[in-house]
């Protein structure tokens, strides 16, 4: 009896440890219908587990029970994993909604999945596929009819203003992008394959979002070629760039795709953007407009000038990378400035030397002005500041010639500076003689107590008071560097003018101070 007791207790025991409960074989087999729960997963762990332990018995002299056991245990995994591939696929199919939930029962049909690399790989498939048209069909309905009860209005709505209308389908699609970026991680929590997870998700959302990539491509090209206006052109620009980056951020490349088709439109939108400024600066060429009476900047500067400033200010705030920002400010600068500048020359061409001078430190001065408060200008505000020294150099000298003409210097300073030793002495040359300098110094008197009577009128115009008042003292200068050059000859013996303290009752320091 005891025996026989043990025998049964090895046999229970047996049985247990290798074989399923009838519970068990009916959760796995299950009719087609019937729905997945955590208790399938525990009757397949045990299979599992059962083919595992079977090893034992084939190391044993019960090779026989052992290897029908494994075959069993074999067929069984088999079956199950059919029935859980066709529930997951049908779970999948249902996923069409806008918004859908991942259930935990998903996320564990897929961790067990993943031991069939086959059958994984097709529930993925089924899954991108009904996530796709989902996607496709929530971004037509936002473009169309937009949220429930009309809030969030459609999209197309705002097609009047491109910047909104590109911007807000751009948000739809970041936000749809990460949002099924989110789903799958929810759905493969539980896979430990290692490294192929990340790579599983990137695949299938670059799947996912490669069916609106259509309908985006032609809304936004009908923007872009409608040709909006520079300034929005570069702000689309700025918006695709700025979406690109954020996007790729999120998914990394796998909406390989979408972002492609993001970038051809930036590219386009940029192409675009510098044909629109390129003509512009070549119809500022084919009429040069002759400079406005008061010498300052010509209204075509001015428009010009007004869109590059409206250009400028939205890259400063735009959100795209630095160094791809800067390298646009050099393009947007040369190919506005180089023209203008152009255009400024050619437009002066026709002038007198001061009035030339005058017009270009004006037109220079505005350009200054206009980039000095954005960044990146530096080299160009460089450039623009030594064209103005040249020209101020050119005002500066004039100034200086038209008081000592009207002071009555000026032939005499010209034949100081020509004169020679053996010309003989400087008092015999013709209307040098001490008389005509009385004459000539009483009228130097008359602007030494009214210095500001012998302005240019072109000074006048200029736009800038700090400009005019540096004209004004160097030019004073070069005059009392003349003065001095008189002064030395007139006292010099050898040119022998008598009592030379008569005809120049003051000293180059007294001038100075009286000018100063």
């Amino acid at each position: 009896s005891q025996r026989l007791e043990m025998k049964a207790q090895v046999a229970d025991a047996f049985i247990t440890k290798f074989q399923l409960t009838p519970d068990e074989m009916n959760l796995l087999r299950g009719t087609k219908d019937e729905p997945i729960t955590e208790d399938f997963f525990k009757a397949l762990g045990r299979v599992k587990q059962i083919h595992d332990d079977v090893k034992i018995l084939l190391r044993t002299n019960q090779q026989r029970a052992g290897l029908e056991i494994m075959e069993q245990m074999a067929l069984l995994q088999e079956t199950s994993y059919e029935r859980l591939y066709r529930w997951t696929q049908n779970e999948c199919r249902t996923l069409t909604q806008e918004s859908c939930d991942i259930s935990p029962v998903l996320a564990q049909a897929m961790e067990a999945l993943q031991d069939r690399p086959v059958l994984y790989k097709y529930t993925l498939d089924e899954f991108g596929t009904a996530r796709r048209s989902a996607v496709v069909r929530g971004f037509i309905d936002a473009l169309t009819r937009g949220g429930l009860g009309g809030t969030p209005r459609p999209i197309e709505m705002h097609s009047h203003d491109p910047l909104r209308y590109v911007g807000d389908m751009l948000a739809w699609l970041h936000q749809a992008t990460a949002s099924e970026k989110e789903h799958l991680e929810a759905m493969l929590k539980l896979v430990t394959i290692q490294g192929s997870v990340e790579e599983n998700i990137q695949e299938v959302v670059g799947h996912i979002t490669e069916g609106v990539c259509r309908p985006l491509k032609v809304r936004i090209e009908q923007v872009i070629v409608a040709e909006p206006g520079a300034v929005l052109l570069y702000k689309i620009s700025n918006l695709l760039k700025f979406y690109h980056h954020t996007i790729s951020g999120i998914v990394g490349n796998s909406a390989a795709t979408l972002l492609t088709t993001i970038e051809e439109m930036h590219l386009l939108s940029k192409k675009i953007f510098f044909n629109s400024l390129s003509l512009h600066a070549s119809k500022l060429m084919d009429k040069v407009e002759l400079p406005p009476p008061d010498l300052g900047p010509s209204s075509a500067l001015n428009q010009t000038l007004n869109l590059l400033r409206e250009v400028l200010a939205s890259h400063d705030s735009s959100v795209v990378p630095l160094d791809a920002r800067q390298a646009d400010f050099v393009q947007v600068l040369s190919c506005v400035l180089d023209p203008l500048l152009q255009m400024c020359t050619m437009s002066a061409s026709n002038l007198g030397t001061a009035d030339m001078a005058t017009f270009m430190v004006n037109s220079l001065y505005m350009m200054k002005t206009t980039l000095a408060l954005f960044e990146f200008t530096d080299k160009r505000l460089e450039m623009l500041q030594f064209q103005i020294e040249a020209h101020l150099d050119t005002l500066i000298n004039e100034q200086a010639s038209y008081v000592l003409t009207r002071a009555g210097l000026s032939y005499i300073y010209n034949s100081v500076q020509q004169h020679k030793p053996e010309q003989g002495p400087l008092s015999n040359l013709p209307s040098m003689d001490s008389m005509s300098l009385k004459v000539a110094m009483a009228q130097f008197d008359r602007y030494l107590s009214a210095p500001d009577s012998l302005l240019m009128s072109q000074l006048n115009f200029l736009l800038s008071a700090t400009v005019k008042e540096q004209i004004i003292k160097q030019s004073t200068e070069l005059v009392c560097r003349a003065y001095t050059e008189l002064y030395a000859a007139v006292m010099d013996p050898s040119n022998e003018y008598k009592d030379p303290e008569t005809i120049l009752h003051r000293s180059p320091h007294q001038v100075q101070a009286l000018l100063s």
